[in-house]
């Protein structure tokens, strides 16, 4: 496990930022430029098994082709057999997770709408780009104090598959997290946009609501009811949302991709039609 103040790749490690199984994330420090970075180290006893070193390096080779305000930005990678990392750049915040966690629902509600844009623009730039991210939830979303959000942890993001690709396209393991996956990303079908809009749509719904659109007994019967289960409406369990946008969720949850708004475009200009958010929030619309 590294320490801080320690030097890696000719960073100085200055704070653990996340602690995982397989790796954490220190903000480091340039010495020869005193800029500020992150990086993400894999753990010492997962740094040499090939699996979790080829969804490190996955996440890098993605991020490092993405330039977007709503996206972490991925500058460089190292192989390092003993301790390999990449660097992204170094936004100070936490994730709406750690919002969640805190029952932090004032902040939400303040900044909902931009949240909410912000996410849906960045993802549109992700699926512009050829690339579906398949894990999309509250714990990848970091928002500063502003409610500016950029969106983190490519892990098992996936290019769309083009022209003859998609005729070579095979089944493999599900993957993703039991709460946010949709119908088609729990069959392992072709990656599409609608998947991550399907993610977002629970997101969206956790956020207001406290609560996912479903839960299960046994992740079995959680991943189950995403194909069966109507999810009740989002002012169910906050009246204080409006209509419209209970509505609006709804139609991302769609069971049926072809049901469900086909971009993330589709999803901006629909939710620009969503006069308000919370009936107890005056919403400035310059957003």
């Amino acid at each position: 496990m590294a320490d801080v103040m320690e030097m890696i790749g000719g960073y100085r490690l200055r704070n653990l930022l996340q602690s995982g199984q397989t790796s954490q994330v220190f903000e480091v420090v340039e010495p020869t430029s005193n800029r500020h970075f992150a990086m993400k180290l894999l753990l010492p006893e997962a740094a040499d098994k090939a699996e979790h070193r080829n969804i490190l390096f996955n996440e890098a080779e993605v991020g490092e082709k993405l330039t977007h305000a709503n996206v972490i930005r991925i500058f460089k990678v190292s192989r390092s057999p003993t301790t390999p990392h990449f660097i992204m750049e170094f936004f100070p915040s936490g994730s709406l997770r750690l919002r969640l966690q805190a029952k932090d629902t004032a902040f939400i509600k303040e900044h909902a709408r931009r949240i909410f844009k912000e996410m849906a623009t960045g993802l549109a730039y992700m699926n512009a780009m050829g690339y579906v991210h398949r894990d999309v939830k509250p714990d990848n979303i970091l928002v500063n104090p502003l409610g500016e959000t950029k969106i983190i942890d490519f892990a098992i993001t996936k290019k769309i598959p083009k022209g003859m690709a998609r005729w070579f396209y095979r089944k493999g393991k599900p993957q993703g997290t039991p709460s946010f996956m949709s119908p088609e990303q729990i069959n392992d079908e072709i990656p599409d946009a609608r998947m991550d809009i399907y993610s977002y749509g629970c997101t969206l719904y956790e956020l207001t609501t406290g609560r996912p659109p479903f839960r299960g007994s046994t992740p079995n019967d959680l991943l189950g009811r995403h194909f069966k289960e109507k999810p009740a409406p989002p002012t169910a369990y906050n009246p204080d949302l409006s209509d419209e946008f209970s509505q609006f969720v709804l139609k991302l949850l769609a069971k049926k991709k072809t049901d469900r708004p086909s971009n993330f475009h589709e999803v901006l200009m629909a939710l620009k039609k969503v006069k308000q958010i919370y009936k107890s929030v005056t919403e400035k619309r310059d957003q």
